[in-house]
């Protein structure tokens, strides 16, 4: 059962990876953040559009490995529509799914395809590269975010 998990998961990271969600320059952006990862490369560009508290629209361009586009793209997809306290809350949820190993599928859903991720660290850092860059927006800081 545990190896059919992990293949579905690494299969949903694949297709993340392969036809990312959401992949484009959004124009009517009113929030953008750069995030990069030194260690391996990654680099995201996280574009937002933020009205009254609603995150309405989100999108993503930028080059990486695969844990890194896919988590990008699924966080994209989850946090349309949700409030900037929601979407605190998910990263937070997510962060300590990714360092602990310990996935809330009730509260994460497709998120959860990370959770082994904490067994390789360098690899933490990658998953977590978009989420930082989602933050820094959501605070209004538009400087490159890092993960070192």
């Amino acid at each position: 059962m545990f190896d059919e998990l992990q293949e579905l998961y690494q299969q949903v990271i694949l297709d993340h990876s392969r036809s990312p969600r959401n992949y484009f320059k959004l124009d009517a952006a009113n929030r953008i953040a750069e995030g990069h990862n030194p260690l391996c490369g990654d680099r995201v560009t996280v574009y937002l559009r933020l009205e009254d508290g609603v995150i309405r629209d989100v999108s993503f361009q930028g080059e990486g490995c695969a844990i890194s586009k896919a988590s990008a793209s699924i966080m994209t997809e989850m946090l349309k529509g949700k409030t900037r306290e929601e979407a605190q809350k998910i990263f937070n949820q997510f962060h300590d799914m990714v360092t602990t190993g310990t996935p809330n599928i009730d509260e994460l859903g497709k998120l959860g395809v990370f959770a082994g991720v904490n067994k390789f660290p360098a690899r933490v850092k990658c998953a977590i590269l978009p989420w930082h860059a989602i933050n820094a927006t959501l605070e209004g800081q538009e400087n490159v975010v890092s993960t070192e």
